[in-house]
């Protein structure tokens, strides 16, 4: 992958973090050094977003877009799996990319998190001191 992408990880974290990106990968010519032009090659990235209310993924895709040409100074090729309807598009893309971020949780409530926290985990802590030969607490 390219210094340009590695060089600003984070703020690729922080802006896939605020536009509740799932999972952004890269492709094309930025996985190699040798086929990226460092002044005119665009970045092409592929999209997934996080469960977003109607109305909201226009805000999310174009806040995104427009985030990344500022971040990498270049155009930006932002495109949502969905999208492609040419296979033999999909299977170029297949063939060459790479996981730029993921998320990683996904959308809960709060409530369903703290009941599993009570209800299983001491079960669970128990089973595994049991495993380790050591008396439940």
């Amino acid at each position: 992958m390219i210094p340009l992408i590695e060089d600003n990880r984070e703020a690729i974290k922080d802006l896939c973090a605020r536009y509740r990106v799932r999972r952004l990968e890269i492709f094309g010519s930025a996985l190699t050094d040798m086929d990226f032009h460092s002044e005119r090659s665009d970045l092409d990235f592929l999209v997934e977003f996080l469960p977003l209310q109607q109305g909201e993924y226009a805000d999310a895709y174009f806040g995104l877009l427009e985030a990344f040409e500022n971040l990498f100074d270049r155009h930006i090729d932002l495109i949502m799996p969905g999208a492609i309807k040419n296979p033999y598009f999909l299977e170029s893309i297949n063939r060459n990319r790479r996981v730029v971020y993921a998320a990683c949780y996904d959308v809960v409530e709060d409530a369903v998190v703290w009941d599993v926290i009570i209800d299983d985990l001491p079960a669970l802590y128990n089973q595994v001191l049991n495993l380790l030969g050591k008396k439940d607490r």
